[in-house]
């Protein structure tokens, strides 16, 4: 069986354009998709601090 880290010291290869593309734009999707779960949820956070700052007003 041949040893694995072996390799870690060789020189890094080149990705195909097309698979960097692929992962960059998988990469935007899942983004876009935090940033519009993030604007319709609720910052449970935040709420729980302004209803106890409006009750002990």
């Amino acid at each position: 069986m041949e040893n694995p880290f072996n390799k870690i010291n060789q020189p890094l290869k080149e990705v195909p354009a097309e698979l960097k593309s692929k992962v960059m734009h998988d990469i935007a999707m899942a983004k876009l998709l935090m940033d519009l779960a993030e604007l319709f949820s609720y910052n449970l956070g935040h709420i729980i601090d302004s209803v106890s700052n409006s009750r002990k007003e």
